[in-house]
């Protein structure tokens, strides 16, 4: 006779699966798209945010100075967005988006997989706001307020290898079952 999972066991799978979610579409994002989430969110917020400092980009997607850092050096790199020193402040480097991140840009897939962005715009507003906190809390209860959101298991840069093997260019290595 099989038991009901606890309320603490039915969290941590329903946790589970999001992460997973994540994860997968995040290794469609780069086998697709050739560009890590957290890149396509820095580059997205410096088109938003216009020219601007590597500081304030940090702060607007959630990511620690020096992740921000390597970002614009990969994304700078393959001339999406140019770093120049400030005209007004010699020590600032100001960062802007070039034509081609422009265009990028244009053809870039959301950062939420499309079936949750579809069905999450079907919800009353009331609903979505209810989503939002009950997901910011859940953060706020793991003590991950102040953490990077960084996605899971995906580093900045990656190479992808056969066999189901991501092995992120810092080192480390996700190894998944490949029935993504």
């Amino acid at each position: 006779m099989s038991r009901s999972l606890s309320s603490e066991q039915e969290i941590v799978a329903s946790l589970r699966k999001i992460i997973r979610a994540v994860d997968l579409y995040s290794r469609r994002l780069v086998e697709a798209f050739g560009m890590t989430g957290p890149q396509l969110a820095t580059l997205q917020e410096v088109a938003r945010l216009g020219p601007t400092s590597a500081s304030s980009i940090a702060r607007a997607v959630h990511l620690s100075q020096g992740t921000v850092t390597g970002i614009l050096a990969r994304l700078e790199a393959r001339g999406m967005v140019t770093r120049q020193r400030s005209d007004t402040d010699r020590r600032s480097i100001i960062v802007s988006v070039t034509p081609a991140g422009e265009q990028l840009l244009g053809t870039a897939p959301s950062l939420l997989q499309d079936r949750f962005r579809r069905e999450l715009e079907s919800l009353e507003q009331w609903e979505r706001s209810q989503i939002l906190a009950t997901l910011q809390r859940v953060a706020a209860l793991m003590g991950a307020e102040d953490l990077d959101a960084a996605p899971h298991l995906i580093s900045d840069t990656v190479n992808l290898q056969a066999g189901g093997t991501m092995a992120a260019t810092d080192g480390s290595t996700v190894v998944s079952d490949g029935r993504e």
